[in-house]
């Protein structure tokens, strides 16, 4: 789910039919609604105001920062009843749209890009996230996080970690939603789709350094890879349906190409067919109501 800052009303997203930028107020009500229908955990975007965007991406870890109040909102509201997930990445924060902090030549610092981390993760589990998803696929960012909340006493804070994450196309979607600022491309720190090994290799390397859950991401168009980290991982592994898979469904639906109920449920058992413990999806709501 999107939260947006600086909107009196919830923006519908192009690109992603069903799909919006929340206020705080819908997202509380939407929030809640999935929850009684069975969904079984949230997984919160924040969309900042441009204005508030810097290099750093410091409206991130901001407590007053959308993402955070929206979290305080959340746990307010819901409590335990569901698993409450934070995105811990700066992308959606800084002001050139990438995942990490950028150096005098222009490339993401890997370093000094997981102490911002550490920040994010530490500023959502004060606001009351159960789960942080480390998503920016930084060497070592696991390891800084889980020795980040734990010194600050959040020990019993998971980290879902974007272990395999892909340079793909289907991600398109997803940047309107978030109101993007990138420009070129994140394939210097995203994983090259046709690279099966270093994918299963992040992954180990990730459950090495604490990792609770390991996601891969996206999902249909690497179902070999959510196969191979089901047979290797001693934790549960994630399979995140992305933006673009989601809105390729919808839109060949809206056009009566094929039954969009029957053919969103076929993709999301083929996830789950090939290992996946745990699915983010943008159908979680209604798929929850259909298999009910």
């Amino acid at each position: 789910m999107f939260v947006a800052d600086g909107i009196d009303e919830p923006r519908p997203i192009a690109s992603m039919p069903g799909v919006v930028q929340h206020t705080r107020d819908s997202l509380r009500r939407a929030a809640a609604n999935a929850v009684a229908s069975g969904v079984g955990g949230l997984m919160i975007f924040g969309v900042p105001r441009d204005a508030d965007k810097d290099a750093t991406g410091s409206c991130g870890r901001d407590p007053d920062g959308i993402l955070n109040v929206a979290l305080r909102d959340l746990a307010q509201d819901l409590g335990d009843s569901t698993v409450l997930m934070a995105d811990t990445c700066l992308d959606e924060f800084t002001d050139h749209g990438h995942c990490g902090v950028l150096d005098a030549s222009g490339r993401v610092d890997n370093d000094a890009t997981n102490s911002q981390y550490v920040g994010l993760a530490v500023a959502q589990a004060e606001s009351g996230a159960h789960v942080v998803g480390p998503s920016g696929m930084m060497d070592g960012q696991v390891a800084a996080i889980r020795d980040g909340l734990d010194a600050a006493g959040y020990e019993h804070v998971a980290i879902l970690a974007y272990a395999a994450k892909f340079a793909s196309a289907f991600y398109g979607p997803f940047r309107e939603a978030v109101a993007s600022s990138l420009t070129g491309d994140r394939r210097s720190y995203q994983q090259d789709s046709a690279n099966a090994r270093e994918a299963l290799r992040e992954i180990s390397l990730d459950i090495d350094e604490g990792a609770d859950i390991v996601m891969v991401k996206p999902a249909m168009s690497y179902l070999d890879i959510v196969a191979a980290a089901a047979q290797m991982s001693p934790v549960p592994v994630a399979a995140y349906q992305v933006s673009g898979e989601y809105a390729m469904i919808s839109a060949a639906a809206a056009h009566g190409w094929v039954d969009g109920r029957a053919a969103a449920l076929e993709s999301l058992t083929s996830i789950r067919r090939a290992g996946a413990d745990v699915v983010l999806t943008y159908w979680a709501a209604q798929a929850a109501g259909w298999l009910a």
